[in-house]
């Protein structure tokens, strides 16, 4: 997934001739505080609310005024994960997207991110999550992978989170099944440290009622 599929369709750049008022009012409507100045096809830079806030007269062009502008942008062959720690990095609300002649092609908001993040990591298929505590040097995926798989499970995602301050690495799984208790006896079996599990409640609930059913007409017979 590269930045050109995360270009915004609703948020439009502004020009030199647009106001301040024109800015924040957009600003306001997008819920976001910075927005992209161009020139025809040209990336002038990001202003946001604090540099509209210093112009002393606010319904007057934006061209008017001498603005310290800076210009972070993506090109857009960049993959999301560039986009996403740039815009942590410089905690901005949109990023301008340009292509390989700097050309300016729309910007990506953080809701943008969000929603094809989620597609990213199969946020919505139903699953369950578990996440393992482990030394960073005992990390080995292949292991994790054959233990899941081994109980007829399939890992539709695995992120990383390491704490600078101690030697623990977070490995967070997004497996295609519910039921987990099979998975977590064999990760104990291994010795591996299980910080927290998740599923689904509505699929547990079906999961139990089924359990339960099938009990009832096995104590019938």
């Amino acid at each position: 997934m590269v930045a050109k599929d995360l270009i915004s369709d609703i948020v439009s750049p502004l020009f030199t001739s647009d106001t301040g008022n024109t800015a924040l009012s957009w600003m306001e409507i997008h819920k976001i505080s910075h927005l992209p100045i161009v020139n025809n096809k040209q990336f002038l830079g990001l202003i946001s609310e604090s540099d509209i806030f210093d112009i002393n007269s606010p319904e007057t062009p934006i061209g008017n005024h001498k603005l310290s502008l800076f210009s972070p942008f993506v090109f857009d062959d960049d993959h999301i994960y560039t986009v996403i720690a740039l815009v942590k990095k410089l905690k901005l609300t949109i990023i301008p997207v340009l292509d390989h002649d700097n050309n300016y092609l729309g910007v990506i908001t953080l809701q943008d991110i969000v929603y094809h993040f989620s597609d990213l990591i199969n946020a919505e298929q139903p699953g369950s999550i578990i996440i393992l505590e482990i030394n960073v040097n005992d990390y080995t995926l292949s292991q994790i992978s054959q233990i899941v798989e081994s109980n007829d499970a399939k890992i539709l995602s695995v992120y990383l989170h390491t704490n600078p301050d101690t030697t623990k690495l977070e490995v967070i799984l997004k497996l295609n099944v519910i039921d987990l208790s099979a998975i977590i006896q064999t990760f104990i079996r291994y010795e591996y440290n299980i910080k927290a599990s998740y599923q689904e409640e509505s699929e547990m609930n079906d999961l139990y009622k089924n359990r339960y059913d099938s009990f009832l007409r096995y104590l019938n017979i």
